[in-house]
């Protein structure tokens, strides 16, 4: 397992057999940062699972390719297509000339505004369908949480590994390879957060329905929970999550932050540079 003192941003490191998450963060004051992160699976028939953000193109490309032969990759599994998880995937798919993209019908649409998916290269994967990829069987399964309608989680079989996309996001006071390394109550409050964060809509959910879905989710079983927003889960803080995860119904809505608050960060802002520098609101 990576330590905190070995982890570096965008430096693939291993969390199981043949598996790969590949760390980006985006600092998000005043909550810290947020993890922007996408995985391989290098297998059989590797896998490249979610693609990465625009805004780090060069360093992406070059951590996966530092974990696999793009010639090798055989499947490139999107999630869903908002730019966090979709920002490279032209740049994969034509580095990777061997690999089929794993999306659905909607995704093609959504991003039919900015650019064309070529669609003899796709197949469809939606809620509950399985791929094999030679050496394992894989599981599409929408997660309790997601920000976009098309959003569908990965299981591995094999590993026990799941890609649990968005669900699980959580702040962190810096970036980590893994959640053990948060104090409890980090852990609680920034899974919390990041919940109705990414999903404010929980809010409106009948609480034992939830309960049903979150449960049904569970029962894969994973010894190892990795996703886009979060450092790796492990035991026993994937049962924590878990239980979060179902209170999140009687939590009361996040507040979101306000025009007084980038004001006030504005004016602390400008009283910390000195008087030499251009002032923050002249930029």
């Amino acid at each position: 397992m990576t330590t905190m003192e070995a982890f570096d941003l965008l430096q693939p490191y291993r969390i199981a057999e043949e598996t790969f998450v590949i760390p980006w963060a985006l600092e998000a004051p005043p909550v810290g940062h947020f993890p922007m992160n996408s995985m391989v699976i290098r297998g059989a028939e590797p896998v490249l699972v979610d693609t990465g953000a625009p805004a780090v193109r060069a360093q992406w490309l070059e951590a996966a390719w530092s974990v696999v032969d793009p010639l090798d990759v055989r499947w490139i599994f999107l999630t869903h297509d908002d730019r966090d998880h979709a920002g490279n995937l032209l740049a994969a798919l034509a580095a990777c000339p061997n690999a089929t993209l794993l999306t659905t019908w909607f995704s093609i649409g959504r991003m039919a505004e900015e650019w064309e998916t070529p669609i003899n290269r796709c197949r469809f994967l939606t809620d509950g369908d399985t791929i094999d990829v030679g050496d394992r069987t894989l599981v599409a399964k929408r997660p309790p949480l997601y920000d976009n309608p098309t959003t569908r989680a990965l299981f591995d079989p094999k590993t026990a590994v799941l890609w649990s996309v968005d669900t699980f996001a959580t702040n962190v006071p810096a970036p980590m390879p893994d959640a053990g390394a948060l104090s409890a109550d980090d852990f609680r409050d920034g899974q919390l957060f990041g919940g109705r964060l990414v999903s404010p809509w929980v809010a409106l959910l009948d609480s034992q329905k939830f309960r049903t879905v979150v449960d049904d989710f569970e029962r894969l079983d994973a010894e190892v929970i990795a996703g886009c927003h979060a450092p790796v889960l492990r035991r026993p803080r994937i049962a924590e999550a878990y239980d979060l995860l179902r209170r999140l119904p009687e939590v009361p809505p996040w507040r979101e932050f306000t025009q007084a608050d980038l004001d006030q960060w504005m004016a602390t802002a400008e009283t910390s540079i000195p008087p030499e520098q251009p002032r923050p609101s002249a930029t």
